[in-house]
């Protein structure tokens, strides 16, 4: 793992993002480097998984990496907290590209992104309509609109928007904001509330423990921001749009949030030419966060699939 970060700001509309760089071993500021995009889970922040477990290995082999917080979350700036709005989470994307082109030591002609969780899909998303990206990975990304669609609103989206614009209206009017707490406090909680959800109780242990927890990681959402979520589709036109080199990879342990089916779904609907599907025989979603095994299978994949797309 590198040291040799460089923490800097990337102006998105009205406010700044919180990115890090970090520089590959033996960075010489002389050369150009293939650079990548790293975007994190939904609720967390650029020291968790995709800063501190994919970032820095693909560090390690000679890329440079920027990860970033998104917009309204972490370090980042915006306007009311806590907000996970797709659209706003896609565009950060290409106000970090923005940055990453005018640095003298990034080539502008090979950089990649790689996301993971509500990431992934916010990376494959971008990719479609940002022709600077020239290669995609996802690691159990997830279409964070399908599942805000289904289950994060009880099968009832027309319902949900309801209850979204009523409380848009009622903060508009100077009452409380409503913030949705994605998890219980602790793994100890998720117990005594009678909780066994594979994907729940195991982004509990890895968000609400000293496994992932960090300070700017905060697995929570407004509300009354809800309404594009329910409306968005990660995946829409990736038959046509989603041309760029694509690598995907999932655990074949299934849980509620839907990660192998959704990598399933973009594997299959992807225009892509060159795709790879990864399945981690044995390992669930947020395995493939930190756990060296699963990890290792993923990188196993991606390192070679950047090296031959972007070069190094």
């Amino acid at each position: 793992m590198t040291d040799n970060v460089k923490h800097v700001t990337v102006k998105a509309l009205a406010w700044d993002l919180a990115a890090d760089i970090h520089l590959p071993p033996g960075f010489d500021e002389s050369r150009t480097y293939p650079a990548i995009v790293s975007v994190h889970p939904i609720g967390s922040c650029k020291e968790q998984t995709a800063g501190n477990v994919y970032g820095t290995a693909l560090v390690d082999e000679g890329f440079v990496v920027i990860a970033f917080d998104a917009s309204f979350q972490g370090a980042s700036g915006g306007e009311p907290r806590s907000i996970e709005d797709p659209v706003f989470r896609a565009q950060d994307i290409s106000y970090v590209i923005d940055h990453l082109v005018t640095l003298p030591y990034v080539d502008a002609d090979r950089i990649g992104v790689i996301g993971v969780c509500g990431g992934g899909g916010y990376a494959i998303n971008a990719t479609m309509t940002d022709r600077r990206i020239k290669a995609v990975g996802s690691v159990t990304g997830v279409n964070f609109g399908r599942l805000m669609h289904e289950s994060f609103s009880g099968y009832d989206p027309v319902g949900a928007l309801d209850a979204v614009a009523g409380q848009r209206t009622a903060e508009a009017r100077g009452e409380e904001r409503r913030v949705t707490q994605y998890l219980p406090a602790s793994p100890e909680a998720a117990e005594e509330q009678g909780l066994t959800e594979l994907d729940l109780t195991e982004a509990t242990d890895y968000y609400r423990t000293a496994r992932g927890e960090k300070p700017g990681g905060r697995t929570e959402g407004l509300f009354s921001r809800q309404g594009s979520a329910i409306g968005w589709d990660a995946f829409h036109r990736a038959e046509v749009l989603l041309t760029r080199p694509l690598c995907v990879v999932v655990g074949d342990r299934p849980g509620a949030f839907g990660a192998y089916r959704d990598g399933l779904e973009i594997y299959r609907r992807a225009a892509s030419k060159d795709k790879e599907l990864v399945v981690a025989e044995g390992f669930s979603h947020y395995d493939l966060y930190d756990r060296p095994e699963p990890v290792k299978i993923a990188l196993d994949h991606l390192i070679p699939f950047y090296k031959k797309h972007l070069g190094r």
